[in-house]
């Protein structure tokens, strides 16, 4: 009888675990697309002094401005090339407004002669990162920043989209 017991309780508990492995997953997605997953706007967005937002305190931004924040603990892990000019400010801004609209997930929020602000979503979970990218006409190059919204790693993701902007941009 005990071990019928024991046996019992095994099965229960494979069924129950097998349970929690599916339920999870489905609950996590279904979070996400009601958009749960998706954060908050944050504070402080936009061109300040001639700067965009700060570093993230994580790794899960990247920014062309964060030569600006030496003292940053994410100075190495964050830095990114600025996109060259393509002649003035509208030229610029015009093409890396056409790549934008272009690609999957993302959605224009913001736009000014020298400013974008996008929000690029993943499909499944709906995590949202922030883009911005400002025309700084001292340097004549389009200053950029991603962030993720949640989170403290992000696995390259802003880092790999950057990239894949500009290529886009670049062709």
């Amino acid at each position: 009888m005990i071990q019928f017991t024991i046996l019992k309780t095994k099965k229960q508990l494979v069924y129950t675990l097998l349970a929690m492995l599916i339920a999870i997953p489905v609950l996590l997605i279904t979070a996400g697309q009601l958009g749960m997953l998706s954060g908050s706007l944050p504070a402080n967005m936009g061109v300040t002094d001639g700067k965009l937002k700060t570093l993230s305190a994580t790794r899960n931004s990247v920014s062309s401005q964060a030569k600006l924040y030496p003292d940053h603990p994410m100075n190495s892990f964050a830095t990114i090339d600025a996109l060259p000019s393509m002649g003035d400010t509208a030229a610029s801004m015009g093409k890396l407004l056409t790549v934008l609209q272009t690609m999957p997930g993302v959605r224009i929020t913001a736009q000014q002669s020298d400013y974008l602000r996008a929000e690029a979503s993943t499909k499944l979970l709906g995590f949202v990162d922030d883009l911005e990218f400002w025309f700084n006409p001292q340097t004549q190059v389009i200053e950029l920043r991603s962030a993720s919204r949640l989170g403290r790693e992000d696995f390259g993701t802003n880092r790999k989209r950057i990239e894949a902007i500009r290529a886009a941009y670049q062709e």
